[in-house]
């Protein structure tokens, strides 16, 4: 890997922490606005009393394109030089007069920015807040003059709240019209009521209390922490309340007038734990949630049967937080899938996200033994499909598209139902062809009577037939070869020709001018195992090509994409070897070989949107298709295809019918390879993963809080199936005992394949645990079994698998252990060496004898094993204080990090310096600003890798964060790496941020030492929008640029298809 690289997002965020709803796009459409960390989506609600739905962004957002253009009232930069920032997070309110804005962004200060009624933002000024430790500011309605109450926390930890007066003119606080002392030691959350109440709600653990000058009212609640609120009604007499159990209630304030009389509080059900609560309208509710899946619900007027009055109408995926993940082969077939624990508390779940294909199922039923199928049309010139035929060993079954839309069974009474159907195919003069063992049929689409029939000769039957609408093809064994030709009504024999082997597979599907007539045949071949291009009608042999090894074809397709001719040929063994073709010599030329699966192919042309497709039907079904003259190839999100054809009906335009193991499927094809995400709920927050291969199972470990009402938690570890998800196995942790991590490995003279859990004793008592174990397991018959365990003294943060021994972060050492034998049999981990000398080593990556230390505070250092010494060394660290979160190898000489400051950096071992301290430090080469925060990098691609795709050879690294994003870090060569920069740098000239924000600010390395441009990183997601360009901001790149718009697009193409 190399110091250049590209990052990219694969998965964007899903983590939604605010929303809000009104008339933003027009007064009388209502939107709902939400925010996913760095980006906000604006979405278009439909509805009447009965139902609501968006204009469909919720599923797939993207942002609002034009608030670039002048439609932002104003900017700035709210930051000061200096002032300590808030523990408790950054506050922003706007008076509900449209007054100011107020920000509280460091203890002891308030900041100020007056605006106009033109919405102009005015000269920002601080004021001196007393209250240091503040939980909450919200501004008070009914005022005057503009209200602050604060909620804050003095120094014997009791809580209160104060209002202030903002007077503007004199830039400071006036004491305002009340205060409240001594609230629930859990208050942490102010909302504000609007006229004509007016006042506050402080909600706290156990009681919420409702005040302002005149009223004091409290209601005691079930203890819980409510983390979400929205408002109901626009007068603010009921709000819902979401709690970090995902509880919803509805608080009603009961009041005469305007004179608050009471609060009452009713639990509604369970939803997500919320993180923003937004009412739309007619009941019904978003949950948008940082911990689950966001949610649109109704409310209903009746309770269910388990008493719930909340109805989960839609959820919308999360992938947020990604906890840790694995990169592992689920179906065995060389197709990354990606592992994750995502989610919180009750919200944990396992999600598994591949690339691929997506499959629109629109129908379904159960079949048994399908050994082909095929589509056909009423007449020549119908646009769409009548029937579907269906060939089972005992016979043909028939099915048609009915006046009501539905397909049911028919009969073509030419057609020989009482066997096996080898080939069907539509024919001019509104006719059909049907080929069996014995014959083929020439039957009327229209009377649907047999007209004509050709007979096999004596003592042959027919094993291999391909037809078009003007041309049969026959193979009628010991290699006999018979072609014949369609006529009005009639079927003629006009060549023969005699083979030396026996004939496996034909295809003469039309490539050239006339769709109805192909001037050649491809033949596959037994024994000699090769393909051969016949000319027709004289089966003339042009072209023979053989394929090597002895494994026969099974299906050949001639096919054309964007002008260019191809000859595919699918092998027994599920590889796939494609030629382009001449089609004026048959000259077969540029010859490639990839492994679509491992079982036998089958290979069909289809189209949609007047774009031409294969199919190729295996255990690894795939589409193939051609960008940029390029053959590319899509993973389809299914299990084995035995047979697929296109089918084209007029209800269900564009679909085809696949032949699975015993059901028969109607579906469509989706446009474009994208992430696929399947979600396992798990009840339970997952903390890490690992897959063992050895034993088709994953291990987690994981924490249960045992109610809703109880915050003691249970620890376990658990093992799953790694195809069904279930849980098959169970060991519970101590009492106070968390799992830290986990791997899956072997010993030296060991066969066996173990799981090795890292723990901590977690005491309220202890700042950093000072006890730990690790567990090493077996899987015996589905379940684990304790083999042994070692005591330690801290938590073991990571474990490594280290030539034959094990390598574990404890504290700040690193410990390597390895596996013995006792006298009675027994194995135990025995401390063999370590090294001291951080301050919390959390992650631990190793190559070689090379270890990578990533350090709570002392950023990354590089360690080496001393083999004669039986030591561990430190060979070089980088001197600056980053707080590390991930750290991953990309060779033996670069490293890379990420920090809490959501920044990325890469560091290079310094082999040549001069001196032993140039030699000890680590040289930072790279700086980035991610903007996300990296819980774990990884090894891996989400895309399949073939030989002749230029982007099969970057090396890659997936990394999953906190917000839920997927990303690609791809190592690139200099002169590519020196194209994409020159690219990104005019693309930042075109592209501007909304409210005009700088994108080499946002991308600057920052942190509370330093701010420094981004050096040897690109942003990936900017180069790859050059795609959603118009074409006139395409061409003023493309000049810039000096290369041109198709060659900017293929290239940039090319790089979308790392993720």
């Amino acid at each position: 890997m190399s110091i250049w690289n590209y990052v990219v997002s694969a998965h964007k965020p899903t983590n939604v922490t605010h929303s809000c709803v009104g008339n933003f796009t027009n007064p009388q459409e209502l939107n709902l606005i939400i925010a996913v960390r760095h980006r906000i989506f604006f979405l278009l609600q439909r509805n009447d009393t009965n139902s609501v739905s968006f204009n469909g962004i919720l599923r797939h957002p993207s942002l609002l394109q034009g608030l670039n253009k002048n439609k932002y009232k104003a900017m700035g930069d709210v930051s000061d030089c200096i002032g300590r920032p808030t523990d408790n997070g950054q506050i922003g309110i706007i008076d509900p007069d449209c007054r100011l804005i107020g920000l509280h962004l460091y203890d002891g200060l308030f900041k100020v920015i007056p605006f106009d009624n033109k919405g102009q933002l005015k000269q920002a000024f601080n004021i001196r807040l007393e209250e240091l430790q503040v939980l909450d500011i919200k501004f008070l309605h009914g005022c005057s003059k503009p209200t602050i109450v604060v909620l804050y926390q003095d120094n014997k930890d009791a809580r209160h709240v104060k209002t202030y007066e903002v007077a503007l003119k004199e830039k400071d606080f006036v004491v305002g019209p009340w205060s409240q002392n001594n609230l629930d030691d859990g208050a942490d959350l102010l909302i504000p009521v609007p006229p004509p109440l007016c006042g506050v709600l402080i909600i706290g653990e156990e009681t919420i209390v409702y005040c302002n000058a005149n009223a004091f009212k409290a209601i005691p609640i079930r203890p819980s922490i409510t983390k979400a609120y929205g408002r109901v009604d626009a007068d603010g007499s009921r709000y819902l309340l979401g709690d970090n159990a995902g509880l919803l209630h509805l608080l009603v304030i009961t009041h005469e007038k305007e004179k608050v009389a009471g609060l009452k509080i009713e639990l509604l059900g369970e939803t997500s734990i919320a993180s923003t609560i937004s009412y739309l309208d007619n009941a019904f509710v978003y949950i948008g949630s940082s911990y689950g899946d966001s949610q649109l619900i109704k409310l209903n007027l009746q309770p269910d049967a388990k008493g719930s009055f909340v109805e989960v109408l839609e959820r919308y995926v999360n992938l947020g937080p990604i906890n840790d993940f694995c990169v592992v082969d689920l179906e065995r077939q060389g197709q990354g899938h990606v592992v994750t624990c995502s989610g919180a508390n009750k919200d944990g779940s396992l999600c598994i996200v591949r690339n691929g294909i997506g499959i629109n199922e629109q129908a379904s039923v159960e079949l048994q033994g399908i050994n082909g199928m095929w589509s056909l049309r009423s007449s020549t010139d119908d646009p769409f499909d009548t029937f579907l035929v269906v060939s089972f060993t005992s016979g043909t079954r028939i099915s048609a598209m009915n006046l009501k839309d539905v397909l049911e069974e028919t009969e073509i009474e030419g057609f020989n139902s009482q066997v096996q159907t080898l080939f069907c195919h539509d024919a001019v003069s509104n006719q059909l062809v049907q080929v069996t063992s014995s014959s083929v049929r020439l039957v009327s689409s229209t009377s649907r009577e047999l007209r004509h029939e050709w007979n096999a000769p004596s003592g042959y039957s027919v094993n291999v037939a391909t037809a078009n609408a003007t041309q049969v093809l026959l193979a009628t064994g010991v290699g006999h070869l018979v072609y014949l030709e369609i006529g009005d009504g009639k079927l003629t024999q006009v060549k023969h020709a005699q083979l030396e082997y026996d004939i496996s597979c034909l295809d003469i599907n039309p490539i050239g001018e006339n769709s109805n007539y192909s001037q050649l045949a491809a033949v596959g071949m037994w024994t000699d195992i090769s393909v051969r291009i016949f000319l027709l009608p004289d089966l003339n042999l042009i072209t023979k090509e053989q394929l090597g090894g002895d494994i026969i074809p099974r299906s050949v397709l001639l096919c054309s994409f964007e002008g260019i001719s191809y000859l595919m040929c699918a092998l027994g063994d599920g590889h796939l070897l494609n030629f382009q073709l001449n089609l004026s010599n048959g000259e077969l030329t540029d010859r490639k070989k990839v492994s679509l699966g491992t079982q036998p192919i089958t290979l069909h042309t289809f189209s949609t949107k007047n774009t031409t497709y294969v199919f190729a039907a295996s255990d690894r079904p795939t589409v193939i298709y051609s960008s940029n003259k390029k053959l590319l190839y899509g993973n389809v999100i299914l299990k084995e295809v035995i047979h697929m054809c296109p089918f084209n009906p007029a209800a269900f335009p564009d679909s085809f019918a696949i032949a699975k193991e015993g059901e028969l499927t109607i579906g469509s094809i989706d446009d474009t390879q994208k992430l696929h995400i399947r979600s396992i709920p798990l009840g339970e927050q997952a903390r890490c993963i690992c897959h063992q291969e050895q034993s088709w199972t994953f291990a987690i470990c994981s924490v249960k809080n045992q109610s809703s009402t109880d915050e003691s938690e249970m620890h376990f570890i658990r093992l799953l199936d790694d195809q069904t998800f279930e849980f098959i196995s169970t060991y519970r942790l101590d009492t106070f005992e968390y799992g830290c991590s986990i791997l899956s490995c072997s010993f030296s003279d060991d066969l066996n394949v173990y799981y090795c859990v890292g723990t901590a004793y977690v005491l309220p008592e202890e700042n950093e645990p000072t006890r730990g174990r690790i567990l090493v397991f077996v899987v015996e018959d589905g379940k684990l079994q304790l083999i042994a365990q070692k005591e330690t003294m801290g938590a073991v943060y990571s474990l490594n698998a280290f030539n034959g021994k094990l390598l574990a972060a404890i504290n700040q050492k690193i410990e390597l252990y390895k596996w013995t034998l006792r006298e009675d049999g027994t194995r135990e981990l025995q401390f063999e060496c370590g090294h001291r000398g951080h301050i919390l080593a959390l992650y631990v990556k190793t190559r070689g004898d090379f270890i990578v230390v990533g350090d709570l505070m002392k950023s990354i250092s590089l360690l080496i094993y001393e083999h004669e010494e039986g030591a561990i060394e430190e060979l070089a660290r980088d001197h600056n204080a980053n707080w590390m979160s991930a750290v991953e190898i990309l060779d033996d000489d670069i490293y890379l990090g990420a920090e809490n400051n959501f920044n990325l950096l890469t560091v290079r071992k310094n082999s040549e310096g001069a001196t032993d301290e140039e030699r000890g430090r680590l040289e930072v080469v790279g700086e980035y600003h991610l903007g996300e925060f990296v819980n774990r990098f990884c090894h891996g691609s989400l895309v399949m890798r073939l030989p002749d795709s230029d982007v099969g050879q970057i090396p890659t690294i997936i990394f999953g964060t906190v917000n839920g994003v997927i990303g690609v870090i791809a190592s690139l060569p200099n002169e590519q790496y020196a194209f994409l920069e020159k690219l990104q740098s005019n693309l930042r000239k075109v592209i501007k941020g909304v409210g005009g924000l700088s994108h080499e600010q946002w991308r600057s390395f920052n942190n509370e030492k330093k701010t420094a441009e981004a050096k040897n990183f690109l942003d990936g997601d900017l180069i790859e929008s050059f795609l959603d360009l118009s074409r006139g901001k395409m061409e003023d790149i493309s000049k810039a640029m000096g290369v041109s718009v198709e060659e900017l697009s293929k290239r940039v193409e090319e790089l979308t298809r790392l993720h």
